[in-house]
């Protein structure tokens, strides 16, 4: 199919990135392309970003069938690029799957995202931690009170030029373990990036930052004892010189993270044990009381790494690593963003070329 392009002469000044935050400003164009059964996926097209005209009676404003994704662009000199743009893109329709959304055609999808970020490469950021954040996301159309799978759909990608993840830079974190509240269950969709999985975790994210925490490490929501995830991001231990994570094959109430899997090809590539399993906050308590848990880290899209400097469970409060970074999961930041803008050799083939 080809991308048609929409061009516009009322460009946006571009902020000053430092100051704005995360995904609060937007570039010029976005990505569009909609479904029906009658035609499948089609007019994929590049327009003026603008805002949507949405009926009252939108089924995802009542039924919630939506998903979406994350990743991010940065510049290499001069030229665009894309964190792996594809493993992304391959993603959009695993949650797609499970949503009963139509799959998007991955080549035009890939092609569009790639033209998108090409032609707004000026809007890239190139300051230190600083990148385009790429929002996929796709949700139903039709226009019916009535609960049951949309028959028609609309893909979108809008860009959002972003600082660091987190304001207070790349510094640990304090992280509640939830023993109250329920994110997912196996088979639900935990293993799809959908909004009802953020909606579920809004409540217990709220009570955790009332009591000075940053986020909300999950447990499974049967045993109620097996680790899972962070609100945004996937969770490691470092425990006697392995790295230790929940396995989101074995744990499908857990998303399958890039930046997770970039974590742990880096480290076997290191030749540091990589092992993804299940782990008990029990066995994380144990380690730490015996002096074997050397350091935590969680690992997404946002904020890439994320160094976790006190835990908190049960009332307790446990300090990792003295509150400091640990050295592994600083050299692990700066080895990935080292690969995000360019300064170290991507040997992974992590990046692509956006043309």
């Amino acid at each position: 199919m080809e991308i048609k392009f929409v061009e516009t002469k009322n460009l946006k000044t571009k902020p000053d990135v430092s100051k704005i935050g995360f995904g609060t400003h937007f570039t010029d164009y976005m990505f569009e392309m909609d479904y029906n059964p009658e035609e499948g996926w089609h007019e994929p097209r590049i327009v003026p970003y603008q805002d949507l005209q949405l009926s009252p009676a939108n089924t995802t404003l009542h039924y919630g069938q939506a998903i979406f994704d994350g990743l991010k662009a940065y510049k290499h000199g001069d030229k665009p690029v894309i964190f792996r743009a594809s493993d992304h893109m391959r993603r959009v329709n695993v949650s797609a799957k499970i949503l009963d959304i139509p799959e998007v055609p991955f080549d035009v999808a890939l092609a569009g995202l790639k033209k998108l970020i090409y032609i707004e490469r000026d809007w890239i950021p190139t300051g230190k931690g600083q990148s385009l954040y790429i929002r996929p996301f796709i949700f139903a159309t039709d226009d019916y009170l009535g609960v049951k799978v949309s028959k028609q759909y609309k893909f979108l990608i809008i860009l959002s030029p972003v600082a660091a993840y987190y304001a207070h830079g790349f510094a640990p974190v304090k992280i509640m373990v939830e023993d109250k509240y329920v994110r997912a269950v196996r088979g639900g969709l935990g293993a799809a990036k959908t909004p009802a999985n953020y909606a579920a975790s809004l409540h217990a994210g709220l009570v955790a930052h009332e009591k000075n925490y940053d986020q909300v490490l999950w447990l499974d929501g049967v045993e109620r004892k097996y680790i899972e995830e962070v609100g945004s991001m996937n969770i490691l231990f470092k425990i006697n010189g392995e790295v230790i994570t929940p396995s989101p094959k074995l744990q499908t109430s857990i998303l399958d993270g890039i930046t997770h899997r970039t974590v742990l090809e880096i480290a076997k590539d290191w030749g540091i044990p990589a092992i993804e399993r299940k782990i008990s906050i029990d066995e994380v308590i144990q380690a730490y009381e015996e002096g074997t848990l050397e350091e935590v880290f969680g690992s997404g899209t946002a904020a890439v790494i994320s160094p976790v400097g006190v835990l908190e469970y049960k009332g307790k409060e446990y300090v990792i690593n003295g509150g400091k970074i640990g050295e592994f999961t600083q050299k692990m930041y700066d080895y990935i963003e080292g690969i995000h803008m360019g300064e170290i050799e991507d040997k992974f083939g992590y990046i692509e070329f956006a043309e």
